[in-house]
């Protein structure tokens, strides 16, 4: 199969849909990669590092577009992106479309296949492709929210960690999973005083004995969610439903009461945030202010750590970029239910059930598709 590589284009996104280990890789198993010029600089892979591994070196996206069946990338598809594909052609990158109707219309037009990492799926009901993403923006999302939190960039100029006399800033995690987990080992780690909700009590009980009880689980009640908001120096946003749009659990009116200079971190913008207040920002300027809450509403946070991000994407990528090269998507999807919950779009039917359903569409299973070999 002939694998295509683009530069990625959304703004300032240095990841790389394949590093040149995973190039070696695919034409270790008879493949072809074309990669656009320039598209491995971001994480220090210059184009001679992509020769070495056995690829060739296209000029511009639109060569890569044109010839390759598969396309792979990191960050959905930029509307001049989506008009480059055509009936027939796979699309193997994240799509996250539940908030995003204008990329959907375009990736139906199209007729591709399209398969999110993100829907993608383990044995253990993991989603194995968004779980390293996950790690790093979970990691990030404290990182950032402590320099929002300096007075000069507007926030409360509180420390998380404190010092000797002086109290520690305190952060409420919404959401337990991988995101709130990750973020907080790091608030944790700089000292903070942490709190996390779920709504799983297993997994409350998990990350009591995983944190040796230097952290607060609460159910997250309404209650105790508007309270643990109203207290917080610092609140990072983990909610997570695969594939369809994320809940609005921090409502609007609700910023009047919490502290000003309050920092809000919404890793859940991506499936369109958890705070009806946020909106989608870029690494150019990723803050803004709302009722005197500093809002950070990034939607490719691992980007701006693109080198780690790339790498740890593509360990938990190729065994599928393969299987999909290997095998053709149907046959690989086919043989393979977690990574038939991936496919989002084919021939311009939605075929991902969340989808459709945040989005008020028609849903076609895939299995229907796919058809006695499924």
């Amino acid at each position: 199969m002939l694998i295509g590589v683009p530069k990625e284009i959304k703004n300032h996104e240095y990841r790389v849909g394949m590093t040149p280990a995973a190039v070696r890789e695919a034409v270790h198993h008879d493949h072809l990669v074309l990669v656009q010029s320039g598209a491995g600089l971001g994480i220090g892979c210059d184009d001679d590092a992509y020769r070495a591994a056995g690829a060739q070196i296209a000029v511009d996206a639109e060569s890569v577009f044109a010839r390759a069946q598969m396309i792979v990338k990191v960050k959905e598809p930029q509307p001049q992106e989506c008009r480059m594909l055509r009936r027939g052609q796979l699309l193997f990158t994240y799509l996250h479309l539940a908030a995003d109707p204008g990329q959907t219309d375009l990736l139906l037009r199209s007729g591709c296949t399209a398969i999110a990492y993100e829907t993608i799926t383990d044995d253990r009901g993991g989603l194995p492709l968004l779980a390293p993403m996950s790690e790093v923006a979970g990691r990030m999302a404290i990182q950032v929210g402590a320099v929002a939190l300096e007075k000069v960039k507007g926030g409360r100029g509180v420390l998380l960690g404190g010092v000797p006399g002086v109290a520690p800033g305190r952060v409420s995690i919404i959401g337990g999973g991988v995101v709130g987990a990750n973020a907080a080992k790091v608030a944790i780690g700089m000292g903070a005083e942490v709190t996390v909700l779920d709504r799983s009590l297993p997994r409350l009980r998990e990350l009591d004995d995983i944190f040796l009880g230097r952290l607060r689980t609460e159910f997250a009640s309404i209650h105790a969610t508007e309270q643990a908001v109203y207290h917080a120096d610092l609140v990072v946003g983990a909610v997570l439903i695969p594939g369809a749009a994320a809940p609005k659990l921090i409502k609007r009116p609700q910023l009047a009461q919490m502290k000003p200079g309050a920092v809000i971190v919404d890793v859940s913008i991506d499936q369109g945030g958890c705070c009806e207040s946020s909106h989608p920002t870029t690494h150019a300027d990723p803050t803004y202010v709302v009722d005197s809450v500093v809002h950070y509403c990034v939607a490719n946070m691992p980007g701006a750590v693109a080198r780690t991000s790339a790498f740890a994407l593509n360990n938990a990528t190729l065994p599928f970029t393969l299987a999909l090269a290997d095998k053709g998507w149907e046959r690989a999807c086919a043989e393979d239910a977690h990574l038939r919950a991936g496919v989002n779009v084919h021939a311009g039917r939605l075929t991902y059930e969340a989808v459709a359903a945040a989005l008020n569409r028609d849903y076609t299973p895939v299995e229907s598709v796919l058809g006695s070999r499924a």
